[in-house]
């Protein structure tokens, strides 16, 4: 799976951490950035992630910043994404099976990063179940 990945510079550490273990699993990452702890602001990265997914380019996007609170909503601005902020294993879960996220953000200074590596996989590996959550996603999509 091709995987767009970015963070501000108070999600750095986390990102890195997540694209490693991308990366390890086997999946081709793109890296918008930001790659240095200068201080950047998350609404760019994830537009350009955002765009990567909406696009098609990219098959779904992580972003991190430092709740995690700000790239999920810069990232719900980009048409065509659906990101969510989990916050346990069940709601990493659910945002896929439920509400066909393409999206996933983490807050690297609020949430534990061995918790986060278990949702970012539950993520990955969660299909959308379709049937009644179908037309609740077509709405979202329609207000696009």
């Amino acid at each position: 799976m091709k995987i767009a990945i970015g963070s501000d510079h108070a999600g750095l550490g986390l990102k890195n951490a997540i694209k490693e273990r991308l990366e390890s699993l086997g999946h081709e990452v793109v890296d918008f950035g930001t790659k240095t702890p200068d201080r950047t602001d998350y609404p760019d990265y994830a537009h350009l992630v955002g765009k990567a997914v909406a696009s098609g380019a990219a098959d779904k996007g992580v972003l991190v910043c430092a709740s995690g609170i700000g790239m999920c909503i810069a990232a719900n601005k980009v048409p065509g994404v659906r990101a969510a902020l989990p916050y346990n294993e069940d709601t990493a879960r659910l945002a896929r099976a439920h509400n066909d996220t393409n999206v996933v953000c983490f807050g690297d200074k609020t949430q534990d990063h061995a918790l986060v590596l278990r949702m970012l996989d539950i993520w990955l590996e969660t299909p959308f179940d379709g049937g009644r959550h179908a037309p609740r996603v077509e709405k979202l999509e329609d207000l696009d």
